[in-house]
């Protein structure tokens, strides 16, 4: 493939990835992450299950099922996107499907923007600096700091990471022949609005949870 063209292979792939293993992480990351509404303890307890792994074994596992196909989808998807020509500023063409094939663009852009400052406020600067910035009360007071100012943040970014995955599913079925009628596509956007919903709502109440268990010099209150 020269550099420039389209790919119905790398679509197929980029697709793909976008799912297994990526919209499967996200949607593990914000379960364990939902640990918090149970208390410090719990949300720590999982991060200590991670980070008791052996850490060549972890690294290559975050590469290989996370970073490489996350890299290649957003890499991707931003090639997609800059040759992609958006029409719902035509009268004619500003139906629904438009509108998410929009916004399932504009939000992967800024999922990507999202996503590279929280790994590597987390996992890389930790991994440099051998400082634990996932631990429950480092969280907190982040969340915290500012006004909230990084709550709303991590709110917003959430939402835009929920859609792109939950209408990405619809994309990725369309794509890969499984909804091929009209009433198919109809029933997996409805799918696609029920998934958006769910996994929002878990990862604001992981953000919640993050305000609910006070912590004073890492001691719950």
């Amino acid at each position: 493939m020269s550099i420039g063209r389209e790919s119905y292979f790398w679509h197929k792939l980029h697709s793909l990835t976008g799912i297994i293993p990526v919209g499967y992480y996200l949607f593990q990351h914000l379960t364990l992450n939902t640990f918090t509404l149970a208390g410090p303890e719990y949300f720590n307890g999982v991060i200590h299950f991670f980070e008791s792994m052996p850490p060549h074994f972890l690294y290559a596992l975050k590469a290989v099922t996370i970073w490489i196909p996350l890299m290649f989808h957003a890499v991707y998807g931003l090639f997609i996107t800059s040759r992609s020509l958006p029409n719902i500023s035509e009268k004619a063409f500003q139906y629904r499907e438009n509108w998410m094939y929009t916004m399932q663009r504009v939000t992967g852009i800024l999922a990507f923007v999202f996503l590279v400052y929280h790994m590597y406020s987390t996992s890389i600067t930790g991994a440099l600096y051998g400082v634990e910035y996932i631990q429950y009360n480092a969280w907190q007071a982040k969340l915290t700091a500012n006004n909230y100012a990084f709550l709303w943040i991590y709110m917003l970014g959430v939402l835009i990471c929920t859609y792109h995955l939950s209408y990405g599913i619809w994309n990725f079925c369309i794509r890969w022949g499984l909804t091929i009628n009209e009433s198919s596509q109809l029933a997996m956007q409805k799918f696609s609005l029920f998934c958006f919903i769910v996994l929002t709502g878990m990862g604001w109440a992981a953000l919640i949870g993050f305000l609910i268990h006070p912590v004073t010099n890492g001691v719950v209150v």
